[in-house]
């Protein structure tokens, strides 16, 4: 593995102002802040529409409603009022994975963006070949991609992504993508034009992120997780982002952010944390902090967050019209924040729900989530939360199936055991 040389955040923005025209000016038209692609001059809406978390079909007690696959089902009509919603204040790029809400993403945007005129978004699509008994096999890889065109109902695919290159290690990246001949055919395509941009998204190992610099491919872009606690916090297999960002910006390779807000964590913050931010520009809410740290980095194409409620979007159409930087004072403030945050017992779970379903009815994403919450609000655990008191279904070691789908490799089961520990304790403090 190669020797890391993390670079500071001031050396990172210095360096990046030397390619400021990778991602353009941050030209904003009807307030809203755009980036350009210097590769072919695309212009993004800064502000990207993830489409992980579209809101669900909802039975007349709250709980998704499946179809006979026992998938759950999106509900269209709201997704299509979303996506509109969108479109309409500028928003045009979508996100989305063969893999993204039981399989049903692209489907569901498909339906929505073909009431759209074509050149009004920019849509992308991944080989979601990472999950755990995946099929490697070049017809699998090859039947993927031809599907996420039918179901997004287009002929060009805008942005195409190498899924989370780094899981599993280099072994697993050579199997999924060189010796299947997978990647040979990606680049064809993007040769003929059915592919526009063709790059990856990285989780993981970082020998596998260091070795796509040295594979003599031209990378069109690629995607990190991103946000001001991972930028020198990371936790688990997750990368420092000042590493990642660092030789991105080094090699001219525009960059889409996830995780934005860490899957919520970053959205809800205690007041005594709060009181930092404050004290320094009062009235901002705990996204438009993390959302504004991002928006400060030069060479980010698009800012990707998941938004599965008109308020959610409106929110952050308002944060990014426009985008403005974080001044310095400001930037000190999140590096305080930051700090305090990263001694607060996180579980580093983004809630991207691919750990789920559990067999034994666990709600993995929800639980830790409402852990967090806790942590991150400063409330005390209560022994009788119904949604805590899942981990102690968890029947640990002896099932695991949830183990190997974590892209960041958060230690689910452990986490399991120290929530129902805190629940003993809480109920003996009662």
């Amino acid at each position: 593995m190669k020797k890391r040389f993390p670079i500071s955040l001031l050396s990172a923005i210095i360096l990046s102002a030397l390619i400021l025209s990778s991602c353009g000016p941050r030209e904003t038209t009807s307030n809203l802040t755009f980036r350009y692609n210097h590769n072919t001059g695309d212009r993004i809406s800064l502000l990207g529409f993830g489409m992980l978390r579209l809101p669900w079909l909802l039975d007349e007690n709250g709980v998704p409603k499946r179809d006979e696959l026992g998938r759950r089902i999106v509900d269209q009509e709201a997704t299509n009022r979303l996506i509109d919603m969108a479109i309409a204040n500028g928003v045009n790029f979508f996100d989305n994975a063969p893999v993204y809400l039981d399989g049903m993403n692209e489907k569901a945007v498909g339906i929505a963006l073909s009431r759209h005129p074509r050149e009004s978004f920019f849509v992308s699509s991944k080989l979601s070949t990472h999950r755990e008994g995946a099929d490697f096999s070049f017809e699998a890889g090859k039947a993927m991609y031809l599907q996420s065109f039918k179901d997004l109902q287009v002929d060009v695919i805008d942005y195409y992504f190498l899924h989370g290159i780094g899981i599993g290690g280099m072994q697993t990246f050579r199997e999924r993508h060189i010796y299947n001949g997978m990647l040979d055919f990606l680049l064809a395509e993007r040769e003929a034009g059915r592919i526009r941009n063709l790059g990856w998204s990285f989780h993981g190992c970082v020998t596998v992120f260091d070795t796509m610099f040295e594979m003599g491919i031209h990378w069109d872009f690629a995607m990190i997780q991103m946000n001001y606690m991972d930028w020198q916090h990371a936790s688990g297999r997750n990368i420092n982002a000042e590493y990642l960002y660092g030789k991105l910006i080094k090699h001219n390779i525009p960059i889409f952010t996830m995780s934005s807000l860490r899957g919520g964590q970053l959205s809800h913050l205690n007041p005594a944390v709060m009181e930092v931010f404050d004290r320094v520009t009062p009235g901002r809410t705990a996204s438009e902090w993390g959302f504004r740290y991002l928006g400060s980095f030069d060479g980010i194409l698009s800012i990707l967050t998941g938004m599965n409620t008109e308020q959610q979007l409106r929110e952050n159409i308002q944060t990014f019209s426009p985008m403005i930087p974080l001044s310095v004072e400001e930037m000190a403030a999140v590096k305080e924040v930051a700090r305090i945050l990263n001694t607060a017992g996180f579980i580093n779970c983004t809630a991207c729900d691919y750990c789920v379903p559990c067999p034994f009815g666990v709600n993995i994403p929800a639980v830790l989530v409402e852990y967090n919450r806790h942590i991150v609000e400063g409330i005390p655990i209560d022994p009788n939360n119904p949604i805590l008191q899942q981990a102690r279904l968890c029947i640990g070691e002896a099932c695991g199936l949830c183990l190997p789908l974590c892209p960041i490799h958060v230690e689910i089961i452990s986490e399991m055991r120290r929530i129902e520990a805190l629940l003993d304790v809480a109920a003996t403090r009662n």
